[in-house]
């Protein structure tokens, strides 16, 4: 072994698992050397999730991006030579429909995301896999591209890493832990280990169930948990004896049961001659914080395989032998059986990217095999380019507020989470029960008396709709169908549609206390936001000004879109709940990189806002303004800003409408909040959930979301949120959007679609929740563009006053024509649509004179 090195280019802490191995590799590719990894173990690691782990992988997801690094990562596992694609089973017994209808639902996001997942009858489940009772199961899918990294994921981190040390680009040293970090000036310098000082330009935490130790060495701490997944072993089982295989029947997952189940092949295979059957707790699952964690000389087995009680699994094992009797049939294996701690988080998402507080220091925590080297090339691109060629919302560290990242919030989460890793289906629309009441508007209490149903966003409590508007319903209900699906009626509350249209016909005030917002200050802020924002922020004529615009990445793509509040000494940027922490940590790297003297500041809980809308929201708020005429149209032009006066209190009026209707976004300061509530409510408006706001006007107004409609797939003019001209002015993107201006078409458009029939095979109405895949009528294949990219509703919901079901989705250019007819599926149906308009174009009030108004 060569001498521990002083310094390396890029230090890997955790080399030894898939996921260490799998960034190093990757690195590699593109072109990085004088790499350095060391582990606390092995090489490949003895004490990892990675040694004990099933190593099989289902792609088929509701989640694009981890669906996208599952198929690259069974790809890549092909390739080495070290993937059985065996396939895989998943299967609903006789009795249990919500497990059938999500099998389907399962389908239907595999076709979106491009999979070849299909349903399967009980026959030929029977077929495939020989061991089931046919009788007990009613259906299933299949899955042709499941299957097993063989031998184990254990001996591809041992290939991938000598065949980097091979190439003279890595410098590996086991046994070697990470002691402290060296950061001089907020950047990370080295680190200190059992073996010495390293210093590195970069280093990548890839430390798996010991990843929240090493945060807390950088003074912050990751929303992962190591949690307890039992895995027993039967045999001795010699069905495939002689045959050298690693694998023999199908994988088979019996999720109902929150279980799966496997043979190991040949018994002259490293772990054959066995069924092993593993386990997801749903009751109470055992979290275990990482400082608990034994060193690998106290544990019987290793740190990640803690001992194993069979009381903790006896209810379902009984069920399990029900279906599979094999089981009943072998031996137990208890010395062979054990508690292996695997990771689960805080949102589903694993911890990936630069750390908050440390400039590179990067992240790479809470990934499971199955998704080892796709994330392993997404950090590696990401640390090269600073962009990924997906979207990567969904896993960046940087999406975490502070509160986010506190003990009692983490364990709370990760406890749900770590219950529904399997079972029950988790509905799009699944509110987290912990960790909640951690932001509250100042007339919350206000919004209790009124029966609000509150669900939660960037720890705020949002209420949807409320109680005491029910009787609207007598006023609308043949205009708001009921929803007899319990699947589209679950976290939707009817009243809210009632609201909607209350709200359309005269007035209401909405909590938008939610807002994510930021104080950009300093000598150079103008600058900044200028070469950040695609939009036009400098020039003293945008100052009071509300300048809707976005955040474009290298590639022309769009990063973020937001609103800037030009003041005299400072922009204040409106951002949405969950985008705003990616976006504050991203300004500011960006002013750090670049040089920009400013302070960019989280004022999220100093101030809220208030939104007043409706034809009749300008009579009322004269009813309690200091200035009533000041509100008139001549005096307060559309998207302009001015101070009013509301209850003595001071309060910043902008005139831009999220709704569709004429009225004000109100800011003021938290404090004042309550005063201004009750004055308003004083007028006879109502309170309006927040319902109306995100998801059922927005979709009459073709708006669009951030994470959800605009992602770093497509780009500004695929979006049809580009300006009439770009500006003078450099910014980031600005190179790759001329370059899409001057196309004569884009490969997409974001559409309207519209639903024309949604009564289902039972004659029940539906009301589509989720991502849907788009389909050619002629061919029931998913659309795909001319880069790729595959079509499916970003966004769905049911709007009251056009009547229809309505979605947002890409479309290749090829399709997009108003009028063309096409199909989704859901849970198993397909369901016709209607392309109602291309690129942005409201369906309520097309031509936005109401706002104006």
């Amino acid at each position: 072994m060569s001498a521990f090195p002083e310094k390396a280019r890029i230090l890997i802490v955790g080399i030894g698992g898939i996921v260490g191995a799998s960034v190093a590799h990757h690195l590699v590719e593109r072109g990085w050397d004088d790499i350095v990894g060391i582990d606390k173990s092995g090489i490949p690691t003895d004490i990892g999730s990675t040694a004990h782990a099933s190593d099989f992988c289902y792609a088929t997801s509701h989640d694009y991006l981890t669906t996208w690094t599952t198929l690259y990562s069974v790809d890549f596992f092909e390739k080495m030579g070290h993937y059985a694609r065996i396939g895989g089973i998943e299967v609903a017994r006789v009795g249990d429909q919500q497990r059938m209808d999500e099998i389907k639902r399962k389908v239907a996001s595999g076709k979106a995301f491009g999979t070849r997942a299909r349903l399967i009858s009980p026959a030929e489940i029977k077929e495939k896999f020989p061991l089931i009772e046919e009788d007990l199961i009613q259906g299933g899918l299949w899955d042709p591209d499941a299957g097993l990294v063989i031998p184990r994921s254990q001996t591809v981190a041992g290939k991938l890493v000598d065949q980097a040390v091979d190439a003279g680009k890595l410098n590996i040293f086991a046994n070697t832990s990470a002691l402290s970090l060296i950061v001089e000036d907020g950047r990370i310098r080295g680190v200190k280990t059992t073996r010495g000082e390293i210093r590195a330009d970069h280093v990548v935490v890839c430390t798996g169930l010991w990843g929240r130790l090493v945060a807390e060495m950088a003074g912050e701490d990751l929303p992962v948990y190591p949690v307890d997944h039992p895995l027993t072993f039967f045999g001795p089982y010699k069905e495939f004896e002689g045959t050298g295989k690693d694998i023999g029947w199908p994988l088979l997952r019996d999720q109902g049961n929150s279980a799966y189940m496997r043979d190991t092949g040949d018994p002259r295979t490293a772990e054959g001659g066995q069924i092993e059957w593993g386990y997801y707790e749903e009751k109470a699952p055992r979290l275990v914080h990482p400082r608990d964690l034994l060193e690998k000389e106290f544990a019987r087995l290793s740190p990640s395989q803690r001992d194993l009680e069979m009381e903790e699994v006896l209810e379902p094992l009984e069920r399990a032998i029900e279906l599979t009797p094999i089981l009943a049939e072998l031996g137990y294996n208890e010395s062979h059986s054990f508690n292996g701690l695997l990771q689960t988080t805080t949102d589903g998402g694993p911890s990936i990217g630069e750390s908050q507080k440390i400039r590179g220091l990067w992240y790479a925590v809470g990934i499971w095999v199955k998704d080892g080297p796709g994330m392993g090339k997404l950090v590696a691109d990401w640390i090269t380019d600073g962009r990924t060629a997906i979207d990567h919302a969904s896993i960046d560290y940087s999406r975490f507020n502070p509160y986010q990242l506190e003990e009692s919030f983490i364990r709370a989460r990760c406890l749900e989470t770590a219950a529904k890793i399997y079972n029950p289906p988790v509905h799009p629309r699944e509110p987290f029960e912990g960790g909640r009441n951690i932001r509250r508007s100042p007339f919350y209490e206000r919004e209790k008396e009124l029966g609000g149903y509150f669900m939660e966003l960037g720890g705020w409590e949002r209420a949807h709709g409320y109680a005491a508007n029910e009787h609207l319903l007598d006023k609308y209900g043949d205009r708001i169908p009921e929803r007899e699906n319990e699947w589209d009626n679950r976290h939707f509350w009817r009243v809210s549609n009632a609201e909607h249209l209350e709200l359309s016909e005269n007035c209401g005030i909405i909590n938008l206390s939610h807002f994510h917002i930021t104080d950009i200050e300093g000598p150079d802020h103008v600058a900044l936001l200028e070469w950040l924002c695609a939009a036009k922020i400098g020039g003293d004529n945008n100052i009071g000004k509300g300048i809707y615009t976005h955040f474009l990445d290298d590639e022309g793509n769009v990063r973020a879109d937001f609103t800037v509040i030009r003041m005299a000494d400072r922009g204040r940027l409106i951002n949405g709940a969950d985008a705003g922490p990616r976006d504050i940590n991203y300004m500011r790297r960006v002013a750090q990189d670049k040089g920009f003297d400013v302070t960019i500041t989280d004022v999220t809980e100093k101030y809220i806002t208030i939104g007043i809308w409706g034809p009749n929201a300008r009579e009322n708020l004269q009813k309690v303004v200091a200035d009533p005429d000041g509100l008139l149209a001549e005096n307060f032009p559309f998207a302009s800003i001015k101070p009013i006066s509301i209850a003595g209190k001071d309060v910043a009026a902008f005139r831009i409408s999220y709704v569709g209707e004429q009225g004000w976004e109100l800011h003021m300061a938290y404090e004042d909040g309550l005063a201004v509530w009750d004055a308003l409510r004083s007028t006879g408006v109502i309170a309006v959930g927040v319902e109306t706001y995100a998801n059922s006007r927005r979709l009459e107004k073709s708006l669009r979301l951030q994470n959800a409609d605009l992602l770093t797939h497509y780009n500004l003019l695929e979006a049809d949120l580009n300006r009439p001209k770009c500006k003078e002015a450099d910014f980031r993107g600005k190179a790759k959007h001329l370059e899409h201006r001057a196309r004569a078409h884009q490969p997409a458009k974001l559409c309207t679609l519209i639903m024309t029939d949604n009564i289902d095979d039972k004659g029940v109405a539906r009301y589509p929740v989720g991502i849907l895949p788009v389909l050619d009528p002629q061919t029931g294949e998913t659309l795909i563009d001319e880069l790729g990219r595959r079509s499916y509703t970003t966004s769905i919901a049911y709007g009251p006053t056009i009547g229809k079901n309505i979605a947002l989705a890409y479309l290749p250019w090829s399709y997009c024509q108003e009028g063309r007819q096409l199909q989704v599926e859901y849970f198993g149906e397909i369901y016709p649509v209607e392309v109602a308009s291309i690129g942005y174009k409201p369906l309520y009030d097309p031509e936005n004179k109401k706002p104006k108004s």
